[in-house]
């Protein structure tokens, strides 16, 4: 039998959304025993639950933010994600809280200093699909759509919907390999990517129908004139007066390949919780009942 048939499916889960959502939708008044704020971590350990749970993996990790507002594209742009706010210091400390949780249900982590969870996990992604794997990538950021391909499939665990290379361009009207390029275009306020001053959405979309990339479009500029887009005729001395916006727009957007992760499959098999470590950590965080609701466990 060959690689190809045999190699899992690994999950592979970018960690930060789900604690953000944890800590905005669940009351501040959940606290451990000590006093501690638990509220975002109790979350997380529930969405990580309900996953296991849910999809029966055989192989999962997770990927987590280190810093949570700068990464080594700060040393290309250091406006890179500068107009966010730090998030509040309770939510902070439980991000090490809802890593920690991850040893005693038996799930791989991966965090670097320099490099976000989405380049993790696209480093991973690249080495797991060259070893015949297939991957599913675990997120509500649209920017880790551009791994979407024949063998990387997206999950929206909260919205539950699925994105194959279809349904990213239904979503987003580019196909994944053009997300970055979109990106470049049309810019990103979330991660404070500037893109091309005076294109948005909609032009961007129409520009890469045309063009495969921004870099096909830069070197096709007098052609812009003649599409039928709305303001066609000025376009070209927008994109073009942009043009090193749009380059480092696009080297911001994509993510990297060779972060520090490596995609061992014997350490990304999902082994089971480990009662032993799970009950003092619950203890510790007060998280009660919620023992109950672990779907595998180890040597059992």
């Amino acid at each position: 039998m060959s690689e190809q048939s045999t190699a899992p499916t690994v999950y592979l889960v970018d960690a930060s959304p789900y604690i953000f959502r944890a800590f905005f939708s669940l009351p501040s008044s959940m606290v451990s025993p000590s006093g501690s704020p638990v509220g975002a971590a109790y979350g997380f350990a529930s969405f990580l639950i309900r996953l296991i749970g849910e999809e029966q993996p055989t192989h999962l990790a997770l990927a987590f933010d280190r810093s949570l507002n700068t990464s080594f594209r700060n040393e290309i742009y250091p406006a890179y994600k500068a107009q966010r706010e730090l998030p509040p210091p309770e939510l902070v400390a439980q991000f090490a809280a809802s890593e920690e949780l991850a040893q005693p249900f038996g799930v791989a982590t991966f965090a670097d200093e320099r490099y976000e969870a989405d380049d993790l996990i696209a480093t991973l992604c690249r080495q797991l699909t060259a070893q015949g794997c297939r991957v599913v990538v675990v997120t509500s950021d649209k920017d880790l759509a551009q791994l979407v391909d024949e063998r990387v499939t997206l999950y929206d665990f909260g919205k539950g919907a699925w994105f194959d290379q279809s349904a990213v361009v239904a979503k987003f009207g580019v196909r994944p390999e053009q997300i970055a390029d979109y990106l470049g275009l049309a810019g990103d306020s979330v991660d404070n990517i500037p893109g091309v001053r005076g294109v948005g959405a909609k032009t961007a979309v129409a520009l890469l129908e045309r063009f495969a990339s921004v870099e096909e479009l830069y070197d096709n500029l007098g052609a812009v004139a003649d599409l039928p887009i709305r303001g066609a005729r000025t376009l070209g001395r927008k994109l073009e007066a942009g043009r090193e916006l749009a380059v480092l727009s696009k080297r911001l957007a994509t993510v990297a390949t060779h972060a520090p992760a490596t995609a061992e499959l014997a350490r990304l098999a999902l082994v089971g919780a480990d009662p032993e470590k799970v009950d003092p950590l619950f203890d510790r965080l007060g998280f009660g009942r919620l023992r109950e609701r672990i779907p595998r466990w180890r040597n059992l």
